[in-house]
Protein backbone atom coordinates (compact mmCIF):
# COMPACT_ATOMS: atom_id res chain seq x y z
CA UNK A 1 0.00 0.00 0.00
CA UNK A 2 0.69 3.53 -0.81
CA UNK A 3 2.08 5.23 2.05
CA UNK A 4 -0.73 7.36 3.06
CA UNK A 5 1.28 10.58 3.47
CA UNK A 6 0.80 10.44 -0.35
CA UNK A 7 -2.96 11.65 0.09
CA UNK A 8 -3.16 13.46 2.94
CA UNK A 9 -0.67 16.12 2.39
CA UNK A 10 -0.52 19.46 4.78
CA UNK A 11 -4.33 18.94 5.77
CA UNK A 12 -1.81 15.92 8.33
CA UNK A 13 0.95 18.43 8.79
CA UNK A 14 -1.54 20.73 10.72
CA UNK A 15 -3.16 17.87 12.91
CA UNK A 16 -1.83 17.24 16.54
CA UNK A 17 -0.45 14.11 16.91
CA UNK A 18 0.65 14.15 13.51
CA UNK A 19 2.61 10.04 14.29
CA UNK A 20 -1.04 8.39 16.07
CA UNK A 21 -2.69 10.15 13.35
CA UNK A 22 -1.11 8.21 10.19
CA UNK A 23 -2.69 5.38 12.15
CA UNK A 24 -5.58 6.53 12.42
CA UNK A 25 -6.42 7.25 9.11
CA UNK A 26 -5.22 4.53 7.35
CA UNK A 27 -7.30 2.05 9.55
CA UNK A 28 -10.34 4.18 8.29
CA UNK A 29 -9.27 3.66 4.97
CA UNK A 30 -8.06 0.31 5.01
CA UNK A 31 -11.77 -0.72 7.37
CA UNK A 32 -13.27 -3.69 5.40
CA UNK A 33 -16.60 -1.24 4.99
CA UNK A 34 -14.59 1.67 3.34
CA UNK A 35 -12.24 -0.95 0.88
CA UNK A 36 -15.76 -2.32 -0.60
CA UNK A 37 -16.93 0.59 -1.26
CA UNK A 38 -14.06 1.56 -3.32
CA UNK A 39 -13.84 -1.77 -4.40
CA UNK A 40 -18.06 -1.32 -5.80
CA UNK A 41 -16.57 2.95 -6.58
CA UNK A 42 -13.72 2.48 -8.90
CA UNK A 43 -13.90 5.83 -9.92
CA UNK A 44 -12.93 6.85 -6.03
CA UNK A 45 -9.20 7.46 -5.42
CA UNK A 46 -7.88 7.38 -2.03
CA UNK A 47 -7.28 11.10 -2.36
CA UNK A 48 -10.63 11.91 -2.71
CA UNK A 49 -11.34 9.90 0.14
CA UNK A 50 -9.27 11.52 2.15
CA UNK A 51 -11.22 15.08 0.80
CA UNK A 52 -13.79 13.95 2.60
CA UNK A 53 -11.72 12.28 5.83
CA UNK A 54 -14.31 13.35 8.43
CA UNK A 55 -17.25 11.48 6.65
CA UNK A 56 -15.30 8.43 6.25
CA UNK A 57 -14.11 8.56 9.93
CA UNK A 58 -17.76 8.72 11.02
CA UNK A 59 -18.55 6.15 8.69
CA UNK A 60 -16.54 3.62 10.18
CA UNK A 61 -16.71 4.87 13.55
CA UNK A 62 -20.64 3.77 13.13
CA UNK A 63 -20.15 0.69 11.36
CA UNK A 64 -17.97 -0.12 14.40
CA UNK A 65 -20.69 0.44 16.42
CA UNK A 66 -23.22 -1.37 14.85
CA UNK A 67 -21.05 -4.44 15.38
CA UNK A 68 -21.07 -4.12 18.84
CA UNK A 69 -25.26 -2.92 18.65
CA UNK A 70 -26.16 -2.19 22.66
CA UNK A 71 -29.62 -1.65 21.34
CA UNK A 72 -31.72 0.95 19.69
CA UNK A 73 -32.32 2.94 23.37
CA UNK A 74 -28.43 3.20 23.70
CA UNK A 75 -27.38 3.51 20.04
CA UNK A 76 -24.69 6.05 20.20
CA UNK A 77 -24.43 7.08 16.64
CA UNK A 78 -24.79 10.75 15.45
CA UNK A 79 -28.86 9.90 14.42
CA UNK A 80 -30.22 6.98 16.67
CA UNK A 81 -31.20 3.92 14.49
CA UNK A 82 -29.18 5.28 11.38
CA UNK A 83 -25.90 4.44 10.24
CA UNK A 84 -24.38 6.42 7.67
CA UNK A 85 -23.91 4.83 3.94
CA UNK A 86 -20.80 6.19 2.12
CA UNK A 87 -22.33 7.83 -1.55
CA UNK A 88 -20.08 9.45 -4.10
CA UNK A 89 -21.79 13.02 -5.61
CA UNK A 90 -19.75 15.40 -7.38
CA UNK A 91 -16.44 14.86 -6.45
CA UNK A 92 -16.74 14.14 -2.99
CA UNK A 93 -17.60 11.45 -0.54
CA UNK A 94 -20.45 12.14 1.53
CA UNK A 95 -22.94 10.13 4.11
CA UNK A 96 -26.43 9.14 3.46
CA UNK A 97 -28.13 8.26 6.82
CA UNK A 98 -30.05 4.59 6.43
CA UNK A 99 -32.29 3.44 8.88
CA UNK A 100 -31.05 0.33 10.92
CA UNK A 101 -32.77 -3.64 10.89
CA UNK A 102 -33.40 -2.66 14.36
CA UNK A 103 -35.06 1.34 13.71
CA UNK A 104 -37.46 -0.43 10.81
CA UNK A 105 -38.56 -3.16 13.21
CA UNK A 106 -39.44 -1.06 15.77
CA UNK A 107 -41.07 1.08 13.23
CA UNK A 108 -42.68 -1.28 11.64
CA UNK A 109 -44.17 -2.74 15.24
CA UNK A 110 -45.49 0.36 16.13
CA UNK A 111 -47.71 0.51 12.53
CA UNK A 112 -49.12 -2.59 13.79
CA UNK A 113 -49.79 -2.18 17.30
CA UNK A 114 -51.50 1.23 15.57
CA UNK A 115 -53.72 -1.14 13.48
CA UNK A 116 -55.24 -2.73 17.08
CA UNK A 117 -57.30 -0.16 19.11
CA UNK A 118 -59.26 -1.20 22.12
CA UNK A 119 -61.19 0.23 24.99
CA UNK A 120 -61.14 -1.68 28.44
CA UNK A 121 -59.40 -4.20 27.18
CA UNK A 122 -56.77 -6.03 29.39
CA UNK A 123 -53.39 -6.26 28.05
CA UNK A 124 -53.15 -9.60 28.27
CA UNK A 125 -56.37 -10.15 25.83
CA UNK A 126 -54.60 -8.02 23.62
CA UNK A 127 -50.94 -10.36 23.74
CA UNK A 128 -52.88 -13.47 23.04
CA UNK A 129 -52.07 -15.06 20.01
CA UNK A 130 -53.39 -18.38 18.36
CA UNK A 131 -50.23 -19.96 18.95
CA UNK A 132 -50.43 -19.70 22.45
CA UNK A 133 -54.07 -20.51 22.76
CA UNK A 134 -54.86 -24.10 24.03
CA UNK A 135 -57.29 -25.41 20.74
CA UNK A 136 -59.01 -28.13 23.15
CA UNK A 137 -61.98 -29.62 21.81
CA UNK A 138 -64.91 -26.84 23.54
CA UNK A 139 -62.93 -23.97 21.16
CA UNK A 140 -61.78 -25.38 18.26
CA UNK A 141 -64.31 -25.05 15.92
CA UNK A 142 -64.46 -21.14 17.22
CA UNK A 143 -60.76 -21.12 16.59
CA UNK A 144 -61.38 -22.44 13.20
CA UNK A 145 -63.58 -19.79 12.56
CA UNK A 146 -61.75 -17.08 13.76
CA UNK A 147 -58.56 -17.98 11.71
CA UNK A 148 -60.71 -18.20 8.40
CA UNK A 149 -62.31 -14.94 9.36
CA UNK A 150 -59.16 -13.03 9.00
CA UNK A 151 -57.34 -15.21 6.37
CA UNK A 152 -60.60 -13.97 4.06
CA UNK A 153 -58.72 -10.58 4.15
CA UNK A 154 -56.44 -12.05 1.93
CA UNK A 155 -58.86 -12.16 -0.79
CA UNK A 156 -61.06 -9.16 0.32
CA UNK A 157 -63.50 -9.15 4.05
CA UNK A 158 -65.34 -12.11 5.08
CA UNK A 159 -69.08 -11.59 3.99
CA UNK A 160 -70.07 -12.73 8.20
CA UNK A 161 -68.84 -11.59 11.38
CA UNK A 162 -68.74 -13.83 14.13
CA UNK A 163 -70.73 -14.24 17.49
CA UNK A 164 -69.09 -16.44 20.04
CA UNK A 165 -71.18 -17.33 22.91
CA UNK A 166 -70.33 -19.51 26.37
CA UNK A 167 -70.30 -19.87 30.03
CA UNK A 168 -68.00 -17.34 32.22
CA UNK A 169 -63.74 -18.07 31.37
CA UNK A 170 -64.14 -19.90 28.39
CA UNK A 171 -61.77 -18.21 26.50
CA UNK A 172 -64.34 -16.38 24.34
CA UNK A 173 -62.51 -12.99 24.70
CA UNK A 174 -58.36 -14.54 24.21
CA UNK A 175 -60.17 -16.00 20.88
CA UNK A 176 -61.17 -12.35 20.11
CA UNK A 177 -57.93 -10.84 21.17
CA UNK A 178 -56.20 -13.53 19.22
CA UNK A 179 -57.62 -12.23 16.14
CA UNK A 180 -56.69 -8.22 16.27
CA UNK A 181 -52.71 -10.50 16.30
CA UNK A 182 -53.73 -11.89 13.23
CA UNK A 183 -55.31 -9.31 11.10
CA UNK A 184 -52.15 -7.18 11.35
CA UNK A 185 -50.81 -9.96 9.21
CA UNK A 186 -52.98 -8.75 6.55
CA UNK A 187 -52.68 -5.01 7.37
CA UNK A 188 -56.37 -4.80 8.87
CA UNK A 189 -57.41 -2.24 11.59
CA UNK A 190 -59.60 -3.41 14.29
CA UNK A 191 -61.24 -1.74 17.38
CA UNK A 192 -62.07 -4.02 20.48
CA UNK A 193 -64.30 -2.86 23.13
CA UNK A 194 -65.57 -4.37 26.19
CA UNK A 195 -69.24 -3.55 25.94
CA UNK A 196 -70.20 -2.88 29.67
CA UNK A 197 -67.52 -0.20 30.68
CA UNK A 198 -67.77 1.23 27.01
CA UNK A 199 -71.63 1.65 27.07
CA UNK A 200 -70.93 3.91 30.49
CA UNK A 201 -68.51 5.95 29.16
CA UNK A 202 -71.41 6.42 25.79
CA UNK A 203 -73.12 7.89 28.74
CA UNK A 204 -70.57 10.46 30.13
CA UNK A 205 -69.91 11.56 26.93
CA UNK A 206 -73.16 13.10 26.22
CA UNK A 207 -71.80 16.33 28.55
CA UNK A 208 -68.57 15.79 27.18
CA UNK A 209 -70.05 16.36 23.90
CA UNK A 210 -67.58 13.76 22.40
CA UNK A 211 -70.43 11.13 21.56
CA UNK A 212 -70.32 11.30 17.70
CA UNK A 213 -66.68 10.73 17.32
CA UNK A 214 -66.60 7.76 19.83
CA UNK A 215 -69.33 6.45 17.79
CA UNK A 216 -67.96 7.20 14.63
CA UNK A 217 -64.73 5.03 15.76
CA UNK A 218 -66.91 2.69 16.34
CA UNK A 219 -69.03 2.72 12.90
CA UNK A 220 -66.17 2.92 10.53
CA UNK A 221 -63.28 0.13 12.01
CA UNK A 222 -62.18 -2.41 9.52
CA UNK A 223 -63.37 -5.16 11.84
CA UNK A 224 -65.02 -4.23 15.35
CA UNK A 225 -64.87 -6.37 17.91
CA UNK A 226 -67.63 -6.12 21.22
CA UNK A 227 -66.55 -7.98 23.92
CA UNK A 228 -69.12 -8.98 26.35
CA UNK A 229 -72.53 -8.20 24.94
CA UNK A 230 -75.37 -8.41 27.11
CA UNK A 231 -73.34 -7.86 30.07
CA UNK A 232 -74.41 -4.41 30.05
CA UNK A 233 -76.91 -2.32 31.93
CA UNK A 234 -79.12 -1.44 29.04
CA UNK A 235 -81.12 1.54 28.45
CA UNK A 236 -83.57 2.17 25.50
CA UNK A 237 -81.17 4.80 24.46
CA UNK A 238 -78.32 2.84 24.44
CA UNK A 239 -80.11 0.48 22.86
CA UNK A 240 -81.56 2.01 20.19
CA UNK A 241 -79.27 5.65 19.89
CA UNK A 242 -76.09 4.32 20.34
CA UNK A 243 -75.99 0.10 19.48
CA UNK A 244 -78.66 0.30 17.04
CA UNK A 245 -77.03 3.57 15.04
CA UNK A 246 -74.01 1.33 15.29
CA UNK A 247 -74.71 -1.87 13.51
CA UNK A 248 -77.01 -0.17 11.23
CA UNK A 249 -74.34 1.70 9.70
CA UNK A 250 -72.10 -1.15 9.74
CA UNK A 251 -74.98 -3.43 8.08
CA UNK A 252 -75.00 -0.43 5.00
CA UNK A 253 -71.29 -0.33 4.50
CA UNK A 254 -70.73 -4.22 4.59
CA UNK A 255 -68.44 -4.19 7.71
CA UNK A 256 -68.09 -6.94 9.49
CA UNK A 257 -68.71 -6.98 13.65
CA UNK A 258 -67.36 -10.06 16.17
CA UNK A 259 -69.13 -10.49 19.57
CA UNK A 260 -68.33 -12.41 22.03
CA UNK A 261 -70.89 -13.08 24.93
CA UNK A 262 -72.39 -15.51 27.80
CA UNK A 263 -75.73 -14.97 26.16
CA UNK A 264 -76.93 -17.32 23.17
CA UNK A 265 -78.46 -15.13 20.56
CA UNK A 266 -82.08 -15.73 21.84
CA UNK A 267 -80.86 -14.51 25.28
CA UNK A 268 -79.31 -11.77 23.74
CA UNK A 269 -82.52 -10.98 21.81
CA UNK A 270 -84.59 -10.87 25.41
CA UNK A 271 -81.98 -8.81 27.34
CA UNK A 272 -82.10 -5.92 24.92
CA UNK A 273 -85.62 -6.24 24.97
CA UNK A 274 -85.76 -5.46 28.76
CA UNK A 275 -87.53 -1.73 29.66
CA UNK A 276 -86.80 0.01 32.63
CA UNK A 277 -89.81 1.25 33.20
CA UNK A 278 -90.45 -2.19 33.35
CA UNK A 279 -92.54 -5.01 30.95
CA UNK A 280 -90.35 -5.82 27.40
CA UNK A 281 -89.58 -4.01 24.38
CA UNK A 282 -89.87 -6.76 21.93
CA UNK A 283 -90.18 -5.22 18.36
CA UNK A 284 -87.27 -3.11 18.99
CA UNK A 285 -84.88 -5.52 20.29
CA UNK A 286 -86.16 -7.87 17.14
CA UNK A 287 -84.99 -4.86 14.88
CA UNK A 288 -81.15 -5.05 16.83
CA UNK A 289 -81.40 -8.58 16.47
CA UNK A 290 -82.55 -8.32 13.41
CA UNK A 291 -78.32 -6.58 12.40
CA UNK A 292 -76.90 -9.48 14.32
CA UNK A 293 -78.60 -12.78 13.58
CA UNK A 294 -78.20 -12.89 9.82
CA UNK A 295 -74.43 -11.15 9.81
CA UNK A 296 -73.31 -13.58 11.97
CA UNK A 297 -72.07 -17.50 11.95
CA UNK A 298 -72.72 -18.44 15.49
CA UNK A 299 -70.48 -20.68 17.24
CA UNK A 300 -70.55 -22.10 20.91
CA UNK A 301 -67.23 -22.06 23.27
CA UNK A 302 -67.14 -24.32 26.09
CA UNK A 303 -64.34 -25.92 28.41
CA UNK A 304 -63.09 -25.41 31.90
CA UNK A 305 -63.41 -22.13 33.47
CA UNK A 306 -59.92 -20.91 32.93
CA UNK A 307 -59.87 -18.17 34.91
CA UNK A 308 -60.57 -20.08 38.16
CA UNK A 309 -57.39 -22.41 36.57
CA UNK A 310 -55.15 -19.31 36.36
CA UNK A 311 -54.32 -20.30 33.36
CA UNK A 312 -53.49 -18.13 30.42
CA UNK A 313 -54.72 -19.87 27.70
Amino acid sequence: MNRIDRYTGEWLKRMPGRKGMDARVESWLSHPAVTRFLRDHPQVSKKTLVRSLARVRQFVQEQENCAKCPGLDNCPNLVRGHAGRLVYSGGYVDLMMKPCDKLKEKTEEEKRNRLIRSHYIPRDILSATFETIIPDAGRTEAIRAAIRFCNAFADGKPERGLYFYGPFGVGKSRIAGAMTRELVRHNVDSLMVYVPDFMREMRDSIQEGSLGDKLDRLKKASVLILDDIGAETLTPWIRDEVLGSILQYRVSEGLPVVYTSNLDLEELEDHLAYSHRGGTERVKARRIMERIRHYVDVYLVEGPNRRLMKEKS
